[in-house]
């Protein structure tokens, strides 16, 4: 079997990024999938072993040729742009530019063709934005160094998936981004990322945005107005969607009765709520619509607990484990 490169960001060094992809790449089961390499600091992942007290030979390469995968050893791309007593659980602008960095390096390695896909360790958005960049997170930074204009994110967990018509945006912001066109891009991405995901032909839930989808105008009209026009062209192209469907009863007909594939969701926290309720520790945050695949961790960098080495890995597994299935189906690997 051809296995998948997987290039796996580190994330804010002052996080867990470092702890769960040390833990993560020592279960045998994820060289079964793929070969993995890490794109961030080999000092933070070599004093994470110690921490974790793990007999792991961190492996510094400088091409992916150089790649040789094993579970007692960590291949990395050292970028060694932190000091290497960088401090735990604080913000710090140092920190936020390796991030992004990490990013940076492993996004040009994938538009290269180098590795497969891209799973990230989380980063810290106050770090982030003291070291001078102002996109909100990872989806904005990756459509930005891709070029992308037509993106979405996508939850995943073992009972749930849910893609997102607008993420990072006020409240008030995301009522007016819910139109036909934007709606109908995201059934569109939905459709396309499932396949992916190795669903011949995924059924499509969309969520509406009022209550009991505006009961015939008097809770709003952008359900009748906006979503279900986008339904409709949705299924003359040929998708299986439906919907509107009111909100408090489609995540249950998805999770629990098994009705659909995934929900549309209208904004953030209407997905990420769901989602995170059913399963915390091993959800998986999808980037779609991007040039390159990209899943992640779906949790923050828990500054709270960062070096005392009792961070849970499950999340990280699972996106290593989904970006090498989307990996497979895209680049026809067996």
């Amino acid at each position: 079997m051809t296995k998948p490169i997987l290039g796996i960001t580190m994330g804010d060094p002052a996080g867990i990024g470092s702890e769960i992809s040390v833990k993560a790449l020592t279960h045998p089961e994820v060289y079964d999938s793929c070969c993995p390499v890490v794109f961030g600091d080999a000092k933070q992942l070599e004093r994470m072993c110690n921490i974790l007290k793990l007999d792991v030979k961190i492996n510094t390469i400088s091409d992916i040729d150089e790649l040789k995968p094993s579970k007692d050893t960590i291949n990395v791309i050292d970028l060694n742009n932190v000091p290497a007593d960088v401090a735990f659980g604080q913000v710090d602008g140092v920190c936020g530019k390796a991030a992004y960095e990490y990013i940076e390096a492993a996004v040009k390695h994938a538009l290269e063709h180098k590795i497969h896909a891209i799973v990230t360790a989380p980063l810290n958005k106050a770090a982030l934005h003291a070291s001078g960049c102002n996109l909100p997170g990872h989806t904005e930074i990756l459509a930005n160094l891709t070029g992308t204009k037509d993106y979405s994110m996508m939850l995943v967990s073992p009972k749930l998936r849910v893609i997102h018509v607008s993420t990072h945006v006020q409240l008030r912001k995301a009522c007016d981004l819910v139109k036909k066109d934007r709606v109908l891009r995201v059934i569109r991405l939905a459709d396309d990322a499932l396949r992916l995901m190795g669903l011949e032909k995924p059924h499509i839930a969309v969520a509406g945005l009022n209550p009991h989808c505006g009961e015939g105008g008097l809770f709003g009209w952008e359900d009748a107005e906006e979503i279900l026009p986008a339904v409709q062209q949705a299924c003359e192209e040929g998708i299986y969607a439906e919907g509107p469907i009111a909100p408090d009863t489609v995540y249950h007909r998805s999770a629990n009765l098994n009705d659909f594939d995934i929900v549309v969701s209208m904004y953030h926290d209407q997905g990420h709520i769901p989602i995170k309720v059913l399963g915390f520790s091993s959800g998986v945050n999808v980037t779609v619509g991007l040039p390159v695949i990209r899943t992640s961790v779906d949790h923050g960098t828990a500054f709270e607990i960062a070096g005392k080495g009792i961070a849970d890995d499950e999340s990280m597994i699972e996106a290593l484990r989904l970006g090498a299935q989307m990996a497979k189906v895209k680049f026809k690997l067996s």
